[in-house]
């Protein structure tokens, strides 16, 4: 006989946890606090000042809520079609857990050193795997990152991995590449303060490899210079011909 195979399925979350306790949506209430408070909440802002214990749950369920009706509207049956019947849900995660997460989670703690030995030599960091999203229509950006810092005795080193974990923080979110570098040179140089800090970005664009024109070789090439980097155009040379030799 026959074995039967029994499908699990999985209802979309109700709105309980994404709703006030006076029936607001969620979203509604934490973009009040905002506002209450006159800040800014692009899409590229880090807004986890005003996100409190559990909002994340409850921006899950309401983002799976609203995208079932996307789904719903792009005429998809998500009843018999196995394959999307909890896709509204696992984008809803992926949203507010993995790609932008960026957005909701406070910055990732610095460990900072003196630097004792007065080190004023170049030192880069890279390439550092970068995983972003386009604003204008949440296309993947993936690519690569260079970071040149030149310090001085003045300087805080911070650890390898920090290099990585903050520019993970910065990326997680949507916006366009060129806004991105600077955020991430401006945070870096406010943190660290070295003599110079170079970053350079090479990612694929999904927005052009994907529709549009279609082109599967475009990429962005874009850098930040400060301080040394943008003075002395030796240091500069340096590091971008280091950068092309591990390309």
């Amino acid at each position: 006989m026959p074995i039967k195979k029994t499908l699990v399925v999985k209802k979309v979350p109700s709105l309980k946890k994404a709703t006030s306790e006076d029936g607001i949506p969620l979203s509604t209430v934490i973009r009040r606090r905002i506002q209450a408070q006159k800040a800014r909440f692009h899409a590229n802002d880090n807004i986890a000042e005003f996100i409190k214990p559990g909002d994340l749950e409850g921006l899950v369920e309401e983002v799976a809520q609203k995208m079932q009706g996307v789904l719903e509207s792009l005429v998809i049956d998500t009843e018999s079609d196995h394959n999307t019947r909890n896709t509204s849900f696992r984008v809803a995660k992926m949203f507010v857990n993995e790609v932008f997460n960026g957005r909701y989670v406070s910055q990732p703690e610095l460990t900072k050193f003196p630097n004792i030995t007065h080190l004023n030599e170049l030192m880069i960091i890279g390439p550092i795997t970068v995983r972003s999203a386009c604003s204008h229509h949440l296309c993947p950006i993936m690519g690569k990152i260079w970071i040149g810092v030149l310090p001085d005795k003045d300087s805080a080193l911070i650890g390898l991995s920090k290099y990585s974990r903050i520019t993970e923080w910065v990326m997680c979110r949507p916006q366009i590449q060129e806004e991105a570098v600077v955020e991430l040179a401006d945070l870096l140089e406010k943190k660290i303060k070295p003599t110079g800090l170079a970053v350079v970005m090479e990612a694929d664009h999904f927005c052009m490899q994907w529709r549009g024109v279609k082109d599967p070789d475009s990429k962005m090439i874009n850098s930040v210079m400060r301080g040394s980097f943008l003075k002395d155009s030796n240091l500069r040379r340096e590091f971008l011909a280091l950068v092309q030799r591990k390309s």
